[in-house]
Order: C-alpha cells, then structure tokens, then sequence
C-alpha cells in the first residue's frame, strides 16, 4: 500500500492552530517523540535503540499506563527524556465533553506531572484548548510536523520507513508509538531511521520542558 506525505504532515490541521507548537527552529536537529506508552516490553526496547545513537527524545505517556507501569516511565525519566501528558484513558477531545477531557487530564497529571501536552490523535476543540491554558498556565501543547505512521496496521514497516526518510528534515517532530499496535512498523522504523540521522550528522532531541 503507497502512502501520500499528505497524511504525514498536519497540513490544514496547522493552520487552525498555529498557537500550538508543531515545528521548531533547528539546522541540523530533529525532535522524537513517542505516544501512547509506557509499555512493558516496548519502551525498554526503544530506550535502548536511543541510548545507542545518544538521541533524547520525548515520551507522550498515558496515564493509565503511567499508573500500571510505573517502573517502566521512571526508566524513561532516568535516561534523561521528557515526558508529556497524553491523558489518562486516551481520549479523542472532538468526542469528549469538555469537563470529562480536562478531568482526565488531570487525572494523567497526577502520574505524570509534566508541562507538556499531546492531544491524542491531534484532536482538541478551542474551548478545551482555552480550558487547559486557564487551568495549567505554562502548558505547552505539542503537536507535530511528521508523522510516521507506523499506528496503520495497513502500511509494511518498508512503507512507513520509505516515506517517513523521504520527507525528514532538520526542526521536524516526529510521532513515533511505543504499543503494541504500532511495533511490527517501529521494529524496522526507530532503529533505521536513528541511524539514518546520525549518518546526517543531525542532533536528536526531546522537547524541552
């Protein structure tokens, strides 16, 4: 199946709301980022792909899985990444009420404790944006600027990976996913495209908090 760069970056999404941080100024660095973690077995596994390039990066935790893997996201902190908010259940904010979002939030917060934000699947209305902002000043909410893909069971990691090098470039954030859903693509994506980077000579960030 081909994949259209399309679908891999924002494109209208970005212009709805440019307050949000999709993108930063950098010559020669790009920012990983990983959602929807801590796994038992897979974040272990992308700590140690990391670890072997020097690369930081930022975790995107769900809370739930904060509160059942508890271990796993102190690892994460350990080896010097940032961590962010991705709720506590995973919830999609264009089909949430707003008061059931915000509380979920802070139910993640009180696990994860972070200044970053991702909404899950990039989807928040205004009003819960607003919402947040009142209720956590300071918060940065982060979006993206690549997305890999590797969430679409209907893509070969060789899809993923062909598009996903084809279209990085220094500033770009870029979504990674450490389930189980996503580790049949990121299996062949992290460690390639890790290397790929080095071989550019560019640096691997998190997003600072």
């Amino acid at each position: 199946m081909s994949l259209s760069t399309l679908t891999m970056r924002p494109g209208i999404l970005s212009w709805f709301y440019p307050s949000l941080l999709w993108k930063q100024p950098a010559a020669d660095t790009v920012y990983l980022t990983f959602d929807d973690g801590p796994h038992p077995d897979i974040t272990p596994w992308v700590l140690k792909q990391l670890a072997a390039y020097n690369a930081q990066a930022t975790f995107f935790c769900v809370g739930d899985n904060v509160r059942k893997y508890p271990t796993v996201f102190e690892h994460i902190k350990a080896a010097g990444h940032t961590t962010g908010n991705h709720t506590h259940n995973h919830l999609n904010g264009w089909k949430t009420p707003d008061g059931a979002y915000l509380d979920n939030i802070a139910e993640a917060d009180g696990y994860i404790g972070s200044p970053l934000f991702r909404p899950p699947y990039g989807r928040i209305t205004y009003t819960q944006l607003n919402k947040i902002r009142k209720q956590y000043p300071g918060m940065k909410v982060v979006m993206w600027s690549l997305l890999t893909c590797d969430f679409d069971p209907e893509l070969t990691p060789e899809t993923c990976l062909d598009h996903t090098l084809k279209s990085i470039k220094p500033g770009d954030i870029v979504v990674f996913h450490d389930s189980e859903k996503a580790f049949p693509r990121l299996e062949v994506l992290l460690p390639a495209v890790l290397a790929y980077c080095k071989a550019k000579g560019w640096q691997m960030k998190a997003i600072s908090l």
